[in-house]
């Protein structure tokens, strides 16, 4: 597949859309974002920045973000976007760990931006767009006294993320740097624009904050082929299916959570939307459970995509809705690395065996300034591990368990509770779960349910014992729940990973 340089791209059609803020409708044409990049550029380079050095980008998902990040992206910079929904101490930590030089705000964040002033010591330059406050200069003033032509010596910059900290503190995720030209398309990127068929026509949705991964890489490889994006500042299950009517969208991004969101939402709401025009609808995160994924393709029609990786890389998997129709439950079989599945003790397992999932010939990272955690991610053969579970079939397709950190130890068993989560979520009463280990005196842990219904008021004794005997129903007693407890939400990402350390937190009291 060619392509052209994403500078012959604005040149050649300087007005069509790179991006659009679906809140405001503000357009962003392909050569305002080439101009501003090449601005942002010059001033990186003024201030000294170098190919491998790195910056912070901490703020919402507005027009700025993007062309820092395409900034960084020519310059040979690493960008690590910060989410705003972390603490002050986290994001300190983030942006002193990760070695920042430039920190990127908004007004929007100016209160913790604020907080932060005298926490960055490596930090030489602080901007903040939209306004400023004190301590902070203005981006946008800033960058206008730069040219809008390209810096002499481009190179490619990557991302540089830090993991969500579902499991405990932030780990940044550093890939392999190298002096690759500017406007290459390295070969990971031009297999997921293979395989998903980005190009010039394509219109995407991204729902999600793009301080995350996927969504940061989605909107990318779109902008890399051609194509134009639709930049949704929180996901809306309403709002996202007429975001897909209005703009004709053609390819989108989702995890599991969206989607049972979207199901759940009154019929007569979303009968009469035209969600149509979508070719490939793709989504990740987390195991998606069967019967909401068969919903969804009853709806959409057979457009949905699977995949599973990580931020790490490591390898990916992926499967279509007609290859999943026929292997129900997989992620697909391996596009990236080979795919091994290990007991404890580092022996591979067979077809239909449960183990830890590992990829051969997968694509190598490090977790920042972390070689315990980088050691601990190898086997003793070097196959690298993003800490999940499951097993391949006979025919090489991979099926998702749970998540190693997940597990829980009950009596000696162990027990993986996305089965019972999966489970939960289909009970018409149920608008979110999640399933974990509680003290238990005599067996260690026990199974708890912990539960968001759609009508708080149904919440009590019997909703609970009815749950729990739905769960029985459909999967062996010893994987369910033994209580439940109702909340009114769960702690989630805004890309929809459950913060399962702070359900524990709970009911793990810390002396």
């Amino acid at each position: 597949m060619e392509f052209d340089h994403p500078r012959k791209m604005a040149l050649d059609k300087p007005d069509k859309p790179a991006y659009i803020m679906a809140s405001s409708g503000e357009v962003i044409t392909r050569i305002q974002l080439e101009e501003s990049a090449n601005r942002c550029a010059h001033l990186m380079r003024d201030l000294g920045l170098t190919a491998g050095d790195n910056i912070a980008i901490f703020m919402e998902n507005n027009p700025y973000f993007l062309m820092i990040c395409s900034a960084a992206s020519r310059s040979g910079v690493m960008y690590t976007p910060v989410s705003t929904h972390l603490t002050t101490s986290e994001i300190e930590y983030i942006v002193n760990n990760c070695g920042a030089k430039i920190f990127f705000t908004s007004s929007v964040q100016k209160d913790i931006a604020s907080q932060l002033l005298d926490k960055m010591p490596n930090v030489i330059a602080k901007f903040m767009v939209n306004g400023i406050v004190e301590g902070y200069e203005s981006y946008e003033d800033k960058i206008a006294l730069y040219p809008t032509e390209p810096i002499e010596d481009e190179i490619m910059g990557v991302q540089m993320i830090y993991s969500s900290g579902t499991t405990g503190r932030p780990k940044g995720i550093k890939l392999d740097f190298e002096a690759i030209p500017y406007g290459e398309v390295i070969p990971p990127a031009q297999m997921m624009i293979g395989v998903y068929g980005f190009d010039d026509d394509t219109m995407y949705l991204s729902p999600a904050p793009l301080y995350h991964t996927a969504p940061l890489v989605f909107v990318t490889l779109t902008l890399r082929a051609g194509g134009a994006a639709v930049i949704m500042d929180k996901f809306d299950a309403l709002e996202s299916l007429k975001l897909i009517e209005k703009y004709k969208v053609t390819h989108s991004q989702w995890v599991p959570t969206m989607f049972i969101r979207m199901l759940k939402l009154p019929v007569e709401e979303r009968k009469n939307i035209d969600v149509s025009s979508q070719k490939i609808a793709i989504h990740s995160a987390a195991p998606i459970p069967i019967p909401v994924k068969e919903q969804m393709i009853e709806w959409w029609g057979p457009v949905l995509f699977e995949y599973y990786s990580g931020t790490e890389g490591a390898g990916f998997c992926s499967i279509d809705s007609e290859d999943w129709l026929a292997h129900k439950g997989s992620v697909g079989k391996a596009l990236i690395g080979d795919i091994k599945i290990l007991d404890a003790t580092e022996n591979v397992l067979k077809a239909g065996e449960t183990g830890g999932i590992y990829f051969a010939d997968g694509t190598n990272f490090e977790y920042h300034n972390e070689p315990e955690k980088t050691k601990e991610s190898r086997s003793s053969k070097g196959w690298l591990t993003l800490g999940d579970v499951g097993y391949i079939d006979e025919e090489g397709y991979l099926y998702l368990t749970d998540r190693v950190s997940n597990m829980i130890i009950s009596g000696g068993v162990n027990i993986y509770p996305q089965e019972s989560e999966n489970i939960l979520i289909t009970h018409p009463d149920v608008l979110d779960a999640a399933v974990i280990g509680v003290p238990n005196d005599d067996f260690g842990e026990e199974v708890k349910g912990v539960v968001q219904l759609r009508n708080p008021d149904k919440a009590g004794e019997e909703m609970a014992l009815e749950l729990i005997e739905f769960c029985r129903a459909n999967l062996a007693k010893i994987k369910c729940p033994v209580s439940i407890d109702f909340v009114n939400e769960l702690p989630r990402t805004p890309t929809g990973k459950l913060v399962k350390r702070l359900l524990k937190d709970k009911y793990w009291k810390k002396d």
